[in-house]
């Protein structure tokens, strides 16, 4: 219990910057008491001690606000960040390295028994108020974009958005977020939801700048073959009028 104890204490200054000392992560941290909780309610769920298990389970969502059914199945290294709203079912799976944010739910589809909740495999981040919903998988380091719904399963390392949730072009939201920080900000709030056209402007401007960066250097490059040192001229600005411009491509 201890060992785990520091592993969560550990995590916790890994992921979230605000975290400043052992004692705040110990007595300000809803996500850490529910984990910790929630390992006494899976230990007496285990040993066939329902009630109390169940009661366990209900006391940590009164005092976190973080729904853990016992009878889910938990990793190490979990984090679950602010917390409040979370609620993750009974057959619910969640691997190592995980984090989860507020408002999250691993919940199921249907009213039958048996496996009905999600399983969470090593790393998987899931955003703020994302749905991820019946027995499906969310493979290795996938990412679950905020409020996203997602009903089907997500491959290793992809990122799904939206609702219901797709699965985005590899690695754009990579380059997006490398652009955005260049400009000065960063596009970590931004919802990858094509129906939000405020989204839909963001994304747009920055798969614009990542492009027009992409030409420059290519333009850039044929100049230098030319024979052309772009570090000097870049001093005469009047050498870049249009008639200089055209002598270099001819």
């Amino acid at each position: 219990m201890v060992t785990r104890l520091k592993e969560d204490i550990a995590c916790v200054f890994e992921r979230d910057p605000a975290a400043r000392t052992i004692w705040e992560v110990l007595t300000c941290y809803p996500g850490l008491h529910a984990l910790t909780l929630h390992r006494f309610a899976h230990w007496l769920w285990g040993h066939r001690l329902r009630w109390l298990g169940r009661f366990t389970s209900h006391f940590t969502r009164w005092i976190t606000g973080i729904e853990i059914h016992p009878g889910a199945t938990i990793g190490h290294r979990v984090f679950i960040d602010h917390g409040m709203g979370v609620v993750i079912g009974e057959t619910a799976e969640i691997g190592d390295e995980c984090t989860l944010y507020h408002g999250v739910t691993l919940g199921g589809t249907s009213w039958q028994k048996g496996k009905r909740h999600p399983t969470l495999e090593r790393g998987v981040v899931v955003g703020a108020g994302a749905k991820v919903l019946g027995p499906i998988v969310i493979r290795e380091g996938a990412k679950v974009g905020s409020n996203a719904v997602v009903v089907r399963d997500v491959p290793p390392g992809a990122t799904a958005v939206g609702i219901p949730a797709r699965i985005v072009e590899a690695g754009r939201s990579e380059v997006r977020e490398a652009k955005a920080e260049k400009l000065g900000f960063s596009a970590y709030a931004v919802s990858g939801n094509e129906d939000d056209p405020l989204s839909l402007a963001i994304h747009g401007l920055l798969d614009h700048a990542v492009e027009t960066d992409r030409r420059i250097e290519l333009l850039l490059k044929y100049v230098e073959r030319a024979g052309v040192s772009v570090e000097d001229d870049v001093a005469t600005a009047d050498k870049f009028d249009p008639k200089y411009l055209s002598k270099i491509v001819d």
